[in-house]
């Protein structure tokens, strides 16, 4: 019993993490290619709609990496089996042992925002929820492409004799395997990530004027206090010559979209009715995937430049108006 909930936890906090990854991906391209979208998409991470959802996220986070790490050993270690129902039990405590101090040092950040001595101007609640529509009908055009390409390739090719998955293939194998080892390549990253952007600094103080990104070297404060130019002092930060964040930010991209739209195709072709459906839903998490992969991956190429923290300075004046 135990083992079946550790196995409904460990596919809930990964959608979770999915559905933030679409949303953390495209946004935050939109520093280099629409400042002001992205001015208001910190701002909509600034509202207590998403400071619940802050701490729900790295909750699911932590659980499903330390649950991923437990499957990954009894995957090559079949024979400790008999030993899962505590593992599952340390992998519970051990989330817990490492939330209580990040949750006390994220609650830190909260408090100053919101019970500091200025009242904090946040976005009104349907307007945070009227921004994200956008992601959806993204999703929902995704799908609805998915689903007429799955019954194109029906009607060219005929009904299927037969489920043709692609269980115990070459393939099948290869992405077993990737699962594993992008899910130990992951953990440091995306530790580290969520140490550096939710614990020593918060969303709140993204747009702090006078302070310095996390992690940036030589690039100086954050003078006009916006998101764009956090983002600009950390990927423009070099040593040795080298972007290290935008390396740094680009391993992580390419392995948990892989890692996490793979974990979706599981979750998705398990349920899927018939062989059309579950083939559309291959090709959509094909084409999130890659719609993630592109738009992260130019973002990260073309980098912030002075007119799009211009432009990131004037949409914050306009912002509350």
């Amino acid at each position: 019993m135990l083992g079946q909930w550790s196995w409904v936890l460990h596919r809930v906090t990964g959608l979770g993490v999915v559905f933030f990854l679409v949303l953390h991906v495209i946004d935050t391209s939109w520093a280099v290619f629409y400042p002001a979208e992205y001015v208001r998409a910190i701002a909509e991470y600034q509202s207590p709609l998403f400071t619940i959802g802050e701490f729900a996220l790295v909750a699911a986070v932590v659980y499903h990496a330390l649950n991923g790490f437990r499957i990954i050993i009894f995957d090559y270690k079949p024979e400790w089996w008999q030993y899962q129902s505590t593992a599952a039990l340390a992998v519970l405590g051990g989330a817990v042992l490492i939330l209580i101090p990040v949750f006390i040092g994220m609650f830190g950040h909260v408090q100053d925002f919101y019970f500091g001595d200025e009242s904090p101007t946040v976005l009104p609640l349907l307007d945070v929820i009227g921004g994200q529509l956008r992601f959806f009908a993204g999703m929902a055009i995704a799908l609805v492409a998915a689903l007429l390409l799955s019954a194109l390739y029906s009607v060219i090719n005929g009904r299927p004799k037969a489920d043709r998955r692609l269980k115990g293939s070459g393939v099948e194998t290869f992405w077993w395997s990737f699962m594993r080892i992008s899910g130990l390549l992951i953990i440091p990253l995306v530790f580290g990530h969520l140490a550096m952007m939710h614990v020593l600094q918060g969303v709140f103080d993204i747009t702090l004027a006078g302070s310095a990104a996390v992690g940036a070297v030589g690039t100086g404060v954050n003078v006009t206090g916006t998101s764009v130019e956090f983002v600009a002092d950390r990927w423009n930060t070099l040593v040795a010559g080298v972007a290290v964040w935008r390396l740094y930010d680009a391993g992580m991209l390419a392995l948990v979209v892989l890692h996490g739209f793979n974990g979706l195709r599981y979750v998705l072709t398990d349920y899927a009715p018939n062989p059309t459906i579950r083939r559309a839903m291959v090709y959509w998490t094909i084409i999130g995937a890659l719609i993630l992969i592109v738009v992260g991956g130019a973002a990260l190429l073309v980098g912030v430049n002075d007119q799009a923290i211009a432009l990131a300075a004037q949409a914050m004046e306009n912002l509350h108006q």
